[in-house]
């Protein structure tokens, strides 16, 4: 017997199936569009850590809150905060704390998901009541957000009405700027604005004067503040590259700040001037206390140190001839 085999060859496959197939592994574009908005939504929150910051922001009403995730230890500490602000929380493992933030961030087991704060339009926060003679410090490409948490932290202590900073160049409300300010960014309104020469324009018009802070200036903020009456907007710039030109051009003076013995070498230079318009020479328009001066809060409003604390191995014995209790803590 004779045995065939037959073999018969595949047909080729036609393109258009093909085609119609890869069209057919896209993802709709309703799903894109919805994934687009998910990353969209996630990138306006931000997540808040530490147990002060977190804190603050949940006994904050204007405060919008997701998620918290905090652990057994964490809770117990923020336990009043947290029915007040009637969220659920997440308890998490302190060996696993899976919390997207920087891994290195000291949160102390808490950590909140939240959406920045709106404080409102520039008129609104900005405006000028009858007796009043309110303060405003704007910020000129200032991207440390240490540096403006702890700028916050002085504004509030000294009374500022408003910190305000271009959106770029500036350092956005972060969890380590909520941890330095370390609650004062849920109190003090820190505003971002698309252009900051403009905005200082529609401050002139709502009757601010403008101080810019320039060491090359060549009067002192000590001889022109302590005369000046009325609204006032301070401009400081970034250590190093100072004030832009423009800045410097829409400002209505630019003055510099003198060296004043320890107080103007123990702090950060960007920090010097609300203590100044805080003390006895500086601006007539806000009260002096002596709120830092005295030694009842930090600089940045915590507790100052003790009068007779240990001396750490690397300082220097203090001066007899000073009281230290009335120096500014270091930074």
């Amino acid at each position: 017997a004779i045995e065939f085999h037959l073999r018969f060859a595949e047909p080729p496959l036609h393109k258009a199936p093909a085609a119609r197939i890869g069209r057919q592994m896209k993802k709709p574009t309703w799903i894109v569009q919805k994934e687009r908005d998910k990353r969209a939504a996630a990138a306006e929150t931000i997540w808040l850590f530490g147990i002060h910051a977190v804190r603050d922001a949940l006994l904050n009403p204007k405060r919008v809150k997701l998620r918290l995730l905090v652990t057994k230890n964490a809770c117990d500490r923020l336990g009043e905060a947290i029915a007040e602000a009637g969220l659920e929380p997440e308890l998490v493992d302190p060996r696993k704390f899976s919390a997207p933030i920087d891994p290195q961030s000291v949160h102390q087991g808490a950590a909140l998901e939240v959406k920045a704060l709106d404080w409102g339009p520039l008129n609104e926060v900005a405006a000028v009541r009858p007796g009043e003679a309110p303060v405003i410090l704007l910020l000129d490409r200032v991207t440390d957000p240490h540096n403006v948490g702890a700028i916050l932290r002085s504004a509030e202590v000294f009374g500022a009405a408003a910190v305000i900073a271009p959106h770029r160049h500036s350092a956005p409300e972060t969890g380590a700027l909520a941890k330095t300010a370390s609650g004062a960014l849920e109190r003090q309104p820190y505003l971002r604005v698309q252009n900051l020469a403009d905005t200082m324009e529609r401050l002139k018009t709502m009757g601010y004067f403008i101080f810019g802070l320039d060491g090359e200036a060549e009067a002192t903020l000590e001889a022109t503040l302590g005369h000046h009456k009325g609204p006032t907007a301070l401009v400081l710039g970034a250590e190093g590259p100072g004030l832009r030109d423009r800045t410097k051009d829409t400002c209505d003076a630019l003055v510099k700040i003198s060296a004043a013995g320890d107080l103007a070498l123990s702090m950060s230079p960007m920090l010097r001037p609300l203590v100044f318009m805080r003390s006895p020479v500086g601006n007539a328009n806000w009260p002096s206390d002596g709120l830092f001066l005295q030694g009842r809060t930090g600089l940045c409003g915590g507790t100052a140190r003790p009068k007779h604390r240990p001396r750490r191995h690397h300082e220097k014995p203090a001066s007899p001839e000073g009281d230290t209790a009335h120096r500014p803590p270091q930074m």
